[in-house]
């Protein structure tokens, strides 16, 4: 009686470990329809974000929009460049346009949040805690990324082109060109500083090594400045400002894989 009670014990804390390593169940709808409980996770995720952005839209355009735009045209206006508009709603367009991305920026706690718990529930705790720490290693590096172009290529580059321009013509810039061409700058270094994080995933599903990332360099360098052309504005100091921080990366993300094991096959 003992041996049987025993093994009852041992069946029930073997399952009760088994529980605490699985992902979180979502409870199924009624008829047993689990992809339709999934459906409409997703859209109360789509739903609410979208109500964040469209909030943090009409804040930011009736409180904020004259100073983003001041500051976005400061680098051109210090340096007496003339700002125009070449259609009458390119000007309104153009503002719709920056408080829609700074409303995503201001909304994206909301955003990220939905998201988090959209996917919670099929992670495992190790992976939970994993996958926290990637993201805000990712969301510094993307930041570090737009933050370094800003200050240390943006506005160099703006003092290239209109030296290259100078006794040619007389520089009067589209605002709607002039936004398009600054996010159009900085975006791609945010994504490019992603390459460390890449190269982890890469290396924990197995797919690459320390020493495979090492020997294929040579034509990583080819292909980092054939993706930073593609990328960047066509001219060859964008180019050359993307590509060598790329480089510097895919040395760091290197050392990041002989850290890396590859995650175990179950």
């Amino acid at each position: 009686m003992n041996e049987k009670n025993k093994k009852q014990t041992d069946r029930k804390a073997e399952a009760g470990r088994e529980t605490d390593q699985k992902p979180e169940q979502v409870a199924p709808a009624e008829g047993g329809a689990p992809l339709l409980t999934h459906l409409l996770a997703l859209r109360r995720v789509l739903v609410i974000s979208a109500a964040a952005v469209a909030i943090a839209f009409f804040l930011v355009y009736y409180l904020a929009i004259d100073t983003l735009m001041s500051w976005i045209t400061g680098p051109i206006v210090e340096r007496g460049i003339e700002i125009i508009y070449t259609a009458m709603s390119e000007a309104l367009v153009t503002k719709f346009k920056v408080a829609l991305i700074a409303a995503v920026i201001v909304a994206s706690p909301v955003i990220i949040g939905q998201i988090w718990g959209f996917i919670k529930p099929a992670l495992y705790p190790k992976e939970k805690k994993a996958f926290r720490i990637l993201f805000f290693v990712a969301l510094f590096l993307f930041l570090l990324g737009v933050v370094f172009c800003y200050v240390a290529v943006y506005l160099l580059a703006v003092d290239f082109f209109l030296v290259a321009g100078d006794n040619l013509a007389t520089p009067m810039l589209s605002i709607d060109k002039y936004v398009s061409f600054l996010f159009g700058f900085i975006v791609p270094f945010g994504v490019a500083f992603q390459l460390p994080v890449f190269l982890y995933l890469t290396t924990r599903m197995g797919w690459t090594n320390a020493k495979m990332l090492a020997e294929k360099r040579k034509f990583v360098i080819l292909g980092v400045f054939v993706f930073a052309a593609i990328l960047t504005p066509p001219d060859v100091v964008s180019q050359v400002a993307l590509g060598v921080p790329m480089m510097l990366l895919y040395e760091v993300g290197i050392l990041v894989c002989r850290l890396t094991k590859p995650r175990e096959r179950e």
